[in-house]
């Protein structure tokens, strides 16, 4: 029984091989939580990994707001080199998730983005933000924010009426050249586009596996360039894949 056991164990992880290699995985299913918990005040993460067991936390008291504040404090505030995993995040989500460094999201979900789903800063060229697995609904504006440096990874991931879903901050006081690699999204419409950057800094998106769901009119660009400031307001200067920052091709995309 041993050995059948261990066969098929074996078995099952060159499937799961096989599927993370080629063709786009299918779409997890949206969670629905049969547990909520207000938050008063930022859960700080200060080490190692916070499990919330799929339950819905929401915000009350200075945290209850959803709308478009920049200083709207987080749900979750993750330390340098800490994980959230398993946590819906409900409305008012204020402003979501903020990190501080190199951090893991892992099956996280955002039923009703607030300001933005989560804020990436930290000051580390080296430093790396995973979002993996999960979905973000409802942003009228980003889903993640990048602030700081480094490189963010975002994958297994699923989108739906969303301004952007990524974006190099085009403002900040101070700038830096940032990294983000996007595969096996999904994005469904309505939405604006998928990834912006700021090229006049260095900034580079990759783009893998990407499903469009509902846009035949081809509405959701994949890949915007902004020149990015350090006060006023960025420029957006074009759009489009390239051989420099926005690094895709056409095949990268599937429309459905």
């Amino acid at each position: 029984m041993l050995r059948v056991l261990r066969v098929a164990a074996v078995a099952a992880l060159a499937v799961s091989a096989v599927a993370g290699a080629g063709a786009t995985a299918s779409a997890a299913s949206w969670p629905n939580p049969s547990t909520s918990v207000p938050i008063g005040a930022t859960i700080k993460v200060t080490s190692g990994t916070y499990d919330g067991g799929l339950k819905r936390f929401y915000g009350t008291g200075d945290l209850g707001t959803s709308g478009q504040d920049e200083d709207q404090g987080p749900l979750f505030e993750l330390a340098d080199g800490t994980t959230l995993k398993n946590v819906v995040l409900g409305n008012p989500a204020a402003d979501g998730v903020h990190c501080l460094g190199t951090c893991t999201l892992l099956n996280v979900w955002w039923e009703d983005v607030g300001e933005d789903a989560a804020t990436f800063k930290g000051t580390s060229a080296s430093q790396t933000m995973t979002i993996d697995g999960g979905g973000a609904r409802k942003a009228s504006d980003k889903v993640f924010q990048h602030n700081g440096p480094g490189t963010m990874y975002i994958r297994n991931f699923q989108v739906n009426d969303f301004g952007k879903l990524y974006r190099s901050c085009g403002n900040c006081k101070t700038q830096y050249k940032r990294t983000v690699v996007v595969d096996n999204v999904t994005a469904t419409v309505p939405g604006k586009a998928l990834v912006g950057i700021n090229t006049n800094y260095g900034d580079t998106a990759k783009l893998t596996r990407i499903t469009i769901v509902g846009d035949s009119s081809r509405k959701i660009e994949p890949c915007q360039k902004y020149q990015g400031v350090t006060s006023g307001e960025p420029t957006k200067i074009g759009s489009g894949p390239d051989s420099t920052n926005c690094l895709y091709t056409s095949a990268t995309i599937t429309y459905q």
